[in-house]
């Protein structure tokens, strides 16, 4: 499996914390919790998108080297 693929294959990882995350962001009425999950999204939100250029790295770095 190349770089890009792991990268990716953590990046789907991590969309299913997210998702998680929302669910149980919609399904709570507490104001604290909400903020604790919107913070949690906002981190997990970080993760995926710094995954998805370690793959778009790896990808153009892969074509170079062909």
């Amino acid at each position: 499996m190349s770089s890009a693929d792991e990268a990716l294959t953590r990046a789907e990882k991590l969309l299913e914390r997210l998702e998680t995350a929302r669910a149980r962001l919609e399904s709570t009425d507490d104001p604290d919790q909400a903020v604790e999950v919107l913070q949690e999204l906002a981190e997990l939100a970080r993760e995926i998108e710094a995954e998805l250029q370690r793959a778009k790295r790896s990808t153009e770095a892969d074509a170079a080297d062909a």
